[in-house]
């Protein structure tokens, strides 16, 4: 159910906080027009890294014999990346021999939505009505529901163990007879569920610890009355799993480890355990995997394994660095599977050009909205009549949304002059035509229609 607070604020005090906001606003412009300039200039230099990487990059078909001639050399090559270090995780005890190793967590928590609406009253008065809704999700931390709104929703939520997310690189990954770079194992992504082995007496104490948390908060289990005796059957097995191919090493097992085989969704199966269900690579607190609870928890390992890769770096005796253009910027990239240089750098040009697109419209965005601030005094002055102050609202809004485009593209033009002045030129004719339609050919129109209603008069 929604739940609602009402606010008013007066028009003093509304006068008082668009005084205000006219700092934050002259703040974000500027930081709206730091973020153009220097956004073009990492644009033009990331482009013309890239142009001097890719005619510098040769092709290394054999990475599997170490090639002194290609020392220097910016290369691509494709082989595949294995290492034989094994990796840990202390807290859980649990390892694999893998290029990575990584521990997430999610907690099923309830979550604070608001949605809030403003209305405003003759003599400059406003009234915020904000409406608080209150839904279920899974969550990458905890939720403080102490601060929710809603007191029926205050100290709702809870979590049956708190666990941090956890990574570990190996320190060796081969790449044929190449070693990689740490840069270059970190981009690695050939991720699978983890197969591992929990110890029975860390199961029980993870149950015991996991109930007593449950229970603390939802209070005591209620526990069913006994079942009627039944004949004398095979006890099951301390786990269900999925067992090896050895049968018979596998039951032996089961008496002491809850075995788990990799897979890529973890699949809860029947739990000895009311509260630990282990699945395929992931662990869950809580009763029912299914049916979650608020403060179930359910927290899953992947494990980074060989695969083939391709990289763009410069050879470097037995292992690779990043290349550095003349412009200083650096370098390196690994993509998974086989490419050839043309793809990869291809792609690394659309991401450039894709980047600077999106911070563009957010230096834009961050101009508009500074001068929106500055100026939106003017509107709140008039809100003593709310329909006059709209009216010039709009107007402001336009006007600002007008010179922040324009400002923009004069910022845009500006900096591309002092990096490519052709495209700047042309920058600043575009933004120039702007003002000219804005200014001239509006102050026309105007005269044009008092003319017309003069002559009609």
């Amino acid at each position: 159910m929604a739940y609602t607070e009402t606010t008013t604020t007066s028009y003093g005090s509304r006068v008082k906080n668009s005084c205000a906001g006219i700092g934050v606003g002259i703040v974000m412009f500027l930081a709206g027009t730091a973020l153009l300039w220097w956004n073009e200039g990492r644009a033009v230099k990331t482009a013309d890294m890239l142009e001097e990487a890719q005619e510098a990059c040769v092709d290394m078909p054999k990475p599997d014999k170490i090639d002194r001639s290609l020392d220097g050399e910016l290369v691509c090559a494709s082989a595949m990346a294995t290492t034989e270090d094994s990796l840990s995780d202390e807290q859980f005890n649990i390892g694999a021999k893998a290029i990575g190793l990584q521990r997430s967590v999610k907690y099923y928590q309830w979550v604070e939505h608001e949605k809030t609406e403003t209305e405003d009253k003759l003599g400059g008065k406003e009234v915020k009505t904000t409406t608080y809704t209150y839904t279920k999700e899974w969550v990458s931390s905890p939720v403080e529901s102490a601060s929710f709104h809603d007191p029926a929703y205050q100290n709702k939520n809870m979590v049956l163990t708190t666990v941090d997310r956890y990574e570990k690189w190996a320190e060796n990954v081969s790449f044929g007879a190449y070693k990689l770079n740490d840069g270059l194992i970190g981009m690695i992504s050939s991720k699978e569920l983890l197969a591992f082995a929990l110890p029975t007496e860390v199961l029980k104490e993870m149950e015991k610890n996991t109930k007593a948390a449950y229970e603390r908060f939802y209070g005591p289990i209620e526990k069913p009355e006994a079942p009627a005796a039944k004949p004398a059957a095979t006890p099951a097995p301390a786990v269900a799993a999925t067992l090896t191919a050895d049968s018979t090493a596998a039951a032996q097992a089961a008496d002491s480890t809850m075995t788990v085989s990799a897979d890529t969704i973890p699949v809860y199966e029947e739990s000895p355990y009311e509260f630990i269900h282990v699945a395929k690579g992931a662990i869950y607190y809580g009763r029912t995997p299914g049916s979650p609870e608020v403060g179930d928890v359910e927290v899953t390992f992947m494990e980074v394994v060989p695969a083939k890769v391709t990289i763009v770096a410069v050879a470097d005796g037995d292992t690779f660095k990043p290349f550095k253009a003349k412009n200083k910027k650096t370098f390196q990239t690994l993509r998974m599977g086989k490419k050839s240089a043309d793809e990869i750098f291809e792609s690394e040009n659309e991401a450039n050009s894709m980047w600077t697109w999106i911070l563009r419209f957010v230096g834009i965005f961050l101009v508009v909205m500074g001068l929106r601030g500055i100026f939106g005094i003017i509107e709140t002055v008039l809100k003593v009549v709310p329909f006059v102050a709209n009216i010039v609202g709009w107007g402001v809004n336009l006007v600002c949304t007008i010179i922040g485009v324009v400002w923009s593209l004069i910022v845009i033009a500006i900096a591309w002059i002092f990096y490519r002045p052709l495209l700047g030129i042309t920058l600043l004719v575009i933004a120039g035509l702007l003002i000219w339609l804005f200014a001239f050919k509006g102050k026309d129109k105007l005269k044009a229609l008092a003319n017309k209603k003069n002559a009609t008069a």
